[in-house]
């Protein structure tokens, strides 16, 4: 599957990163005192003063949904509208051409969202129903084995993680930071785990203050995500309302 890769990173500028072993000796005795959406270690806002706003979306793949919604991402690509696009490994291959088009176009960076969809835990937690990683080598396994798929197709490592439910402990975390990865969380849940209406998530949308991170889903077509979005986008563009991917400001 070819990607052209970015013209400002490579392969070969990659950094060394732990192995599983290592990782698994650095943090094995390590207990989390964290748990959830907001720990230490989560970036969940853009920085102080920053006026633009970051939309991500994610694709959970596997039995969380490996549809995709062309209209959000046709909406998107329309009004030149910047998003960073959190992808599963079951998403992508179960989508590889879809992939290989937003891998290419500008307007988008692809961020990690994990090897089978799992919340981040050194100790099996879970979240909503989903059954996490049951220690830190699952973590590592989580995290290292997209991020080497994701590296081989675009040619570069991801900079971002986003885990299966975006819950985390703060051993967890760590872990992500030595694999060279920064953990985005989000400050606006636009559609709710791609439950909401489309009335519902262009209300939330629309409200999303400047500096902070909405997060939504790209993989459920023909709910109200991509509805509710164009509601909402072009008052705030209008409105003279920047919006920039995470590396854009991270």
């Amino acid at each position: 599957m070819p990607v052209v890769p970015s013209p400002t990173a490579t392969a070969s500028a990659a950094p060394h990163l732990l192995t599983r072993a290592e990782v698994v000796a650095r943090y094995g005795g390590a207990a989390p005192t964290e748990w959830g959406l907001d720990v230490a270690g989560v970036t969940g806002e853009l920085p102080a003063g920053q006026q633009a706003t970051a939309l991500t979306f994610d694709a959970c793949g596997g039995t969380g949904g490996s549809g995709y919604d062309a209209d959000l991402i046709d909406f998107l690509r329309a009004h030149a509208v910047p998003a960073t696009l959190f992808l599963n490994a079951r998403w992508i291959d179960a989508n590889p051409a879809q992939f290989e088009h937003l891998a290419a176009d500008p307007l988008f960076e692809i961020g990690n969202h994990g090897t089978a969809h799992r919340p981040l835990s050194v100790t099996g937690r879970s979240a909503y129903g989903i059954a996490g990683t049951r220690d830190v080598g699952e973590v590592y396994d989580e995290v290292a084995g997209n991020a080497r798929k994701l590296g081989e197709l675009l040619g570069h490592p991801p900079r971002f993680f986003r885990s299966g439910t975006a819950h985390y402990d703060d051993v967890a975390t760590r872990v992500v930071a030595d694999l060279g990865e920064r953990v985005a969380g989000f400050t606006v849940n636009g559609d709710g785990g791609a439950t909401l209406t489309a009335a519902e998530v262009r209300q939330e949308v629309a409200a999303a203050p400047p500096g902070s991170i909405v997060i939504a889903h790209m993989n459920h077509p023909g709910g109200g995500t991509a509805r509710g979005f164009a509601a909402a986008l072009p008052g705030l563009l209008a409105a003279g309302r920047r919006f920039v991917r995470l590396s854009d400001v991270l």
